[in-house]
């Protein structure tokens, strides 16, 4: 049984040794993201029991950006149920980067999983909505349900995202042409847009995956947020394509589900025990943060919480 005394441990070293860590860039294709400071860098957990730990910059908010993936996606499980769902999203790595349309082409204009942003679109498409405004509310109150407290749109980065989303809109009119968008497409891209550009902090993010991890349960809140029956499927979409390109080689070495976004944000779900988030802005070429792939990746090994250890 992991005690209080070595999770706090494990994140304060970890937090120690990689706080220095000075490689990657932020990313600068979404203008409001190239400002952010550099430099933050906080480390999370949360357990099952609500207990939490942190260090550094734990209570900064950053942009949710394509974390909030997962939120949508167990939105779209509870509504759709997960065979449905599986059918129109899909549950496969593209083996491209997040934003490819190559991917789509060589697959019929099919997403093939709700992490990237086509199957995002998708899944934010498939909500059983009245109109826009009705689908974005039920994607804020899921995120806000999630971190067990109010979650507010950015709008510095949501007109930044915005004024650059052209690609996705392109990406929205393919899935369109190939019968996988389920509301207008330029809808379901503009609501898209917007649950990127939440603002959460390390710590509710590591409450948000201790959500997933108590199985469906807010630890802090007490509130279920989604049915236990539907955790399962979300993490193994975490575990498949989480990390982008860069998914099998976290899998290989760290072995527990995650998400990362572009900025800077990443969870990762012990399933049954607690959740790991970090943030640091500047990320390496796959799009994933650097110190916060490191910090998790030692928290997780100190305390022997890949799911592939036996």
């Amino acid at each position: 049984m992991i005690t209080n005394e070595q999770i706090a441990e494990a994140v304060n070293a970890a937090h120690g040794k990689h706080r220095a860590n000075r490689k990657g860039k932020n990313a600068d294709y979404i203008p409001a993201l190239a400002t952010v400071d550099s430099q933050l860098f906080g480390v999370s957990v949360v357990t099952v029991d609500g207990q939490t730990f942190s260090a550094g910059d734990a209570t900064t908010e950053f942009a949710l950006e394509s974390i909030s993936k997962v939120f949508t996606a167990a939105l779209a499980i509870e509504q759709v149920g997960p065979k449905k769902f599986h059918s129109k999203v899909g549950a496969d790595p593209t083996g491209a980067a997040f934003n490819s349309v190559l991917a789509l082409e060589l697959h019929n204009d099919m997403p093939m999983s709700p992490m990237v942003n086509a199957g995002a679109m998708t899944a934010t498409s498939l909500l059983s909505a009245t109109d826009a405004d009705d689908r974005w509310r039920q994607i804020l109150q899921i995120q806000s349900d999630f971190a067990g407290r109010p979650i507010s749109l950015s709008d510095q980065i949501a007109a930044s995202e915005r004024a650059t989303n052209s690609h996705n809109r392109a990406i929205a009119w393919l899935l369109c042409t190939g019968g996988y968008m389920y509301c207008e497409p330029m809808e379901a891209c503009d609501v898209y847009t917007l649950q990127c550009s939440t603002l959460v902090t390390t710590v509710d993010l590591a409450v948000m995956g201790a959500t997933l991890a108590n199985g469906g349960i807010n630890p802090v809140t007490g509130k279920r947020v989604i049915a236990k029956a539907n955790v399962p499927p979300v993490l193994a979409l975490m575990a498949m394509e989480g990390l982008y390109t860069a998914s099998g080689d976290w899998a290989y070495t760290v072995g527990l589900p995650a998400k990362s976004g572009v900025g800077g944000g990443l969870v990762a779900v012990s399933p049954g025990k607690l959740a790991i988030a970090a943030f640091s802005p500047p990320l390496d070429k796959a799009g994933n943060s650097v110190r916060a792939q490191a910090a998790i990746t030692q928290i997780a090994s100190a305390l022997e919480l890949g799911l592939f250890n036996t």
